[in-house]
């Protein structure tokens, strides 16, 4: 059974990374196209590209996993059964529950990968090649609207109007207020640069401009050590959408938003699915196999492989579209996570029981 266990493995793993393979091949072209019209602007040479598009490779990786695997695996397990090997399998003893169980340890190898890609390759490889893109067209950090973005810090506002892609901090204002909600201080600095072991920001040419019962008052400095919440991680936060980012960074920054009364649905979504959408690399083994046993007169390969494109395609939307959903609506976070992958596994028992039945 362990000879038997490992072939079975070993067939989904290598068609699914096949798959896999095509799909980033085919994401990537898209990507690389779609470069070429920025090609020459600045210092944004073809080299250059080619590193940003192969970057984008593991973001692509862990959307395109499930999919992938579902693919894979029922092109896999429609060979075994349109050379019989799957029936003369099931004939020998081969229980349902011991074929699933097989395909759940496969699957639960694809979710590692997943997780790993999500929580570790993804976010670096993303953060790096957008650093790459706009420093070699000269381009921001990131600006979130006209006025640059803003940051509250208990009860104060930061507004940043441009970050340099060396993180480097232009046109600072720190709006402060007392506990009566009155603006007691504006500050301006024209420059902002991070010392790493003060662990603050090093401003230059401020003007603090003082608001009390005497009057208003103007103060001049050369450079001020500010030490706040917005540091480079939290620049580096600011690059990437929720969905891009690692688990961890994601806590820490929910964390943040909550300590300043922040709204964190978005966020709380994004968190929630990069733990559960590892486990649809489960479902979607799982859904592969009652089409994969269908009769021969039901359709070959070709027609199993366009059923999966489509099945993958469907869960691919859904899982947009109930993310949406739910924070428009303010679905609880899990709920609107996991909801693709539950209606895509209850597909799956329907299927499967129904093919038991017959």
């Amino acid at each position: 059974m362990k000879t038997l266990t490992r072939y079975l493995i070993a067939d989904v793993v290598r068609n699914s990374l096949l798959v896999l393979l095509a799909l980033l091949g085919l994401f990537l072209f898209f990507d690389l196209i779609n470069e070429l019209r920025d090609l020459g602007h600045g210092g944004y040479t073809f080299g250059k590209l080619l590193a940003y598009v192969v970057l984008l490779a593991p973001g692509h990786a862990y959307e395109l996993m499930p999919i992938a695997v579902l693919i894979g695996g029922m092109i896999g397990l429609s060979l075994l059964n349109q050379f019989s090997e799957l029936t003369v399998m099931r004939v020998a003893g081969l229980s349902l529950r011991r074929l699933l169980g097989i395909l759940v340890l496969a699957g639960l190898l694809f979710s590692l990968a997943t997780l790993a890609a999500g929580e570790y390759l993804a976010p670096k490889a993303e953060r790096a090649a957008i650093q790459l893109l706009l420093s070699a067209k000269g381009q921001l950090l990131t600006q979130d609207s006209r006025s640059g973005f803003w940051q509250r810090e208990d009860g104060n506002f930061v507004n940043v109007r441009e970050v340099l892609p060396d993180r480097t901090l232009r046109h600072v204002q720190y709006y402060g207020f007392d506990t009566a909600q009155r603006m007691n201080v504006l500050a301006y600095a024209e420059r902002g640069e991070w010392q790493a072991q003060e662990r603050a920001w090093k401003l230059s040419k401020l003007t603090f401009t003082h608001f009390d019962d005497k009057g208003i008052r103007i103060e001049q400095r050369a450079e001020y050590l500010w030490r706040s919440s917005l540091t480079p991680d939290t620049l580096s936060v600011l690059m990437l959408q929720p969905e891009q980012m690692s688990v961890l960074t994601l806590l820490d920054y929910i964390d943040h938003l909550r300590r300043n009364q922040q709204k964190t649905s978005r966020y709380e979504i994004a968190l929630w699915t990069k733990l559960v959408y590892p486990l649809a690399c489960l479902a979607m083994l799982v859904i592969a196999l009652p089409f994969a046993q269908t009769s021969r007169r039901s359709g070959g390969v070709g027609m199993k492989l366009f059923v999966g494109i489509m099945l993958g395609l469907g869960f691919y939307f859904v899982n947009k579209l109930v993310g949406t959903w739910g924070l428009l609506y303010d679905w609880p976070p899990l709920l609107a996570a996991s909801l693709p992958t539950l209606l895509f596994l209850l597909l799956a028992v329907i299927l499967l029981y129904r093919q038991e039945q017959r």
